[in-house]
């Protein structure tokens, strides 16, 4: 291990498990390591969603999603942190297109089952690309909707540093030429899959932020905003359907 680090590799692999939020989950080289800006980004999910709960009816079914889960680390913390009403029901679909990302949330999503079973049990593991991993039944009945998608572009890519350039999947980082192509497919299908009172949160690049706000509110979302990391960079997109 000592010499593996020495090499260069991130620590988070060298051990195998890190710390987020409340969580101790496995990483290695299939996935992302899971950073500090994500933990706020979830945070604000979580903000918006216990918001949405509360505003509603008893006994509603309440429905997230997080796209491009790579190690489960959103999914899982939505749900053991979404605190729902013994009388409302809960389910987070988690999704990926790689197999083997999925692999570490599935592994992830079994020790969780160990600790805090019915937590896992709300949990729903699909493969396939973004959207299209999804039951189509779930169309306008989603509550919020997360993710930390690919922001980096083509040439920001090849200027990272070593220890991010040389182990981390290049696939969850980049998104294309300008980095802002998957956040664009997902705020502009978004508005079809959220319920009228559904949000949209984002993780994206502090350079992104003015793009990506102005492209969801030519998508329809009537309320939309960008919110700080802990470090006081915009982070985190945060979009409210017009008619909620």
């Amino acid at each position: 291990m000592v010499e593996r680090r020495r090499a260069g590799e991130p620590l988070q692999y060298v051990l195998g498990t890190w710390a987020f939020r409340s969580l101790e989950v496995s990483v290695d080289r299939r996935v992302l390591i899971p950073r500090p800006e994500t933990e706020q980004v979830v945070g604000y999910a979580l903000e918006e969603l216990r918001v949405a709960v509360a505003a509603d009816e008893p006994g509603r079914h309440v429905v997230a999603l997080d796209l491009g889960t790579g190690s489960g680390v959103i999914a899982l913390s939505l749900a053991v942190e979404a605190e729902m009403a013994a009388s409302s029901s809960f389910e987070v679909w988690a999704t990926d297109y790689y197999a083997d990302a999925l692999d570490v949330a599935r592994a992830n999503l079994s020790l969780l089952a160990c600790l805090d079973p019915f937590a896992a049990a709300q949990v729903r593991l699909r493969e396939g690309s973004w959207f299209d991993a999804l039951p189509p039944a779930l169309a306008g009945h989603v509550q919020l909707l997360v993710s930390n998608p690919p922001y980096v572009s083509v040439s920001e890519w090849e200027n990272l540093e070593p220890v991010v350039h040389d182990y981390e999947p290049r696939r969850a980082l980049v998104a294309g030429e300008t980095g802002l192509e998957v956040l664009e497919l997902l705020v502009s299908g978004a508005p079809a899959w959220l319920a009228p009172d559904g949000v949209l949160v984002l993780e994206l690049a502090p350079d992104q932020a003015d793009a990506v706000a102005l492209r969801a509110k030519s998508a329809g979302f009537g309320q939309v905003e960008v919110r700080p990391d802990l470090a006081g960079r915009p982070r985190a997109l945060v979009a409210r359907r017009s008619d909620a």
